[in-house]
């Protein structure tokens, strides 16, 4: 089995001058400098991959370094190293196989129980366990060698991702679309740990099952997206790692990055670049966030928000298929700011009605509490033209590091 990372994360920011101010002790005095050698004031600029949605982020050392509720980017997933940079995560690349024995290579995110959450580095997410119905959760056995058997669940890679957008006053919805991997009609990414004690779900999304030698072959950076993940930008089982791209959004007006790595419904996994996995159609929904038997959390999608890259109110799909850049979807609770945090998120689609956009009321939302109280003015609509609500799509998206 992969070893294990250090569950502290570097992060590659610049110069690494980030990085260094956030593995010093928080007793230590730490004074980092800009080029012309003045001290650099605590908000300061953006790394390259968020930049142009994203201007300004707070600098390290910060009060979240002592309490992660406090002011300053928090990293989530302490199994990750991070370049926020190149916007990417570098994660254990795991090995297990099919009872066929077709190799399956898969990362874990989340699991549902704290203590293994803590010792593996990943997410605690104690609403998965509510996700044991139907196809929604497979299930695998850990062998006397610490390899992982499936008893299910298959991703053909070979798809090849493409999205058209619609005519120039209509992008969305897009003209084509295609995801570039499809799960069969077992494969979900939730996986229920049969011989385990704790009877612990881990969210193990799969990123290969190419054999070792086609994915070592990729070891030079040469990445075939026929045979792995659309996010994998570098996969290398001899070195037992794998980088995937971030996703940047916000949550109770924090900018943060995620994994996007499965959907329940072919556009939403296409549009994420995301593996399209029919099974999470079995995940239950309850009325509210923290009813019991709710397994997901909420994420607003927003359809028509304002477009233009240099608008610092840019958002939303029709956004993303004409300025080339992410949605910056809303996502609900996260770790250290709620305690409801699901790494499943249900789609709450949010249209700006003609009214708004005529009278100048939309902006770049950065709160599920904002788009709630855009909706209750009546601002905000469904895809539909009906009240803003959940409609049925599920997305995997981990949450990785908290920026500010």
């Amino acid at each position: 089995m992969p070893k294990l990372f250090k569950t502290r994360s570097t992060l590659l920011v610049g110069a690494t001058a980030l990085a260094i101010a956030a593995l010093a002790p928080a007793s230590a005095e730490v004074v980092v400098r800009g080029k012309e050698g003045k001290p650099l004031d605590e908000i300061r600029r953006a790394p390259a991959s968020i930049y142009p949605d994203l201007r300004t982020i707070v600098a390290q050392p910060s009060p979240s370094e002592i309490k992660p509720e406090f002011l300053g980017p928090v990293v989530m997933l302490k199994s990750a190293h991070i370049d926020l940079e190149k916007g990417t995560a570098t994660l254990p690349l795991r090995k297990g196989k099919l009872k066929n024995g077709t190799p399956v290579w898969f990362i874990i995110t989340d699991t549902t129980d704290e203590n293994l959450s803590n010792l593996h580095g990943v997410n605690y997410a104690p609403k998965m366990a509510y996700a044991l119905t139907g196809k929604a959760t497979r299930r695998a056995t850990i062998g006397k060698d610490g390899e992982f058997t499936f008893d299910t669940g298959s991703v053909d890679f070979k798809p090849v991702l493409g999205v058209t957008p619609g005519p120039a006053n209509a992008p969305f919805p897009p003209a084509k679309f295609q995801p570039g991997s499809v799960g069969d009609a077992t494969y979900t990414p939730m996986v229920y740990v049969e011989n385990s004690s704790k009877s612990v779900i881990l969210n193990a999304p799969v990123v290969s099952q190419a054999t070792e030698a086609e994915l070592n072959a990729m070891c030079d950076g040469n990445v075939d997206h026929s045979k792995v993940h659309d996010k994998v930008v570098a996969i290398c089982p001899r070195d037992e790692t794998v980088t995937l791209s971030l996703t940047l959004g916000f949550t109770f007006d924090k900018p943060i990055q995620y994994l996007s790595t499965e959907a329940n419904n072919p556009l939403v996994a296409a549009l994420e670049n995301a593996t399209f996995a029919p099974a999470l159609e079995d995940l239950p929904f309850a009325l509210e966030d923290a009813s019991p038997g709710e397994s997901a959390e909420r994420i607003v999608v927003v359809v028509n928000g304002p477009t233009g890259l240099d608008n610092p109110h840019r958002q939303g799909l029709v956004s993303a298929l004409t300025d080339g850049r992410g949605p910056l979807n809303i996502l609900g609770g996260i770790p250290t700011i709620n305690l409801d945090y699901s790494p499943m998120w249900r789609v709450f689609p949010a249209v700006w009605t003609d009214e708004a956009i005529k009278k100048g009321y939309r902006y770049r939302m950065t709160s599920a509490l904002q788009a709630a109280e855009m909706s209750t003015r009546g601002f905000l609509k469904s895809l539909d033209g009906g009240d803003f609500r959940a409609v049925g799509f599920v997305v995997n998206c981990p949450v990785v590091y908290r920026i500010n």
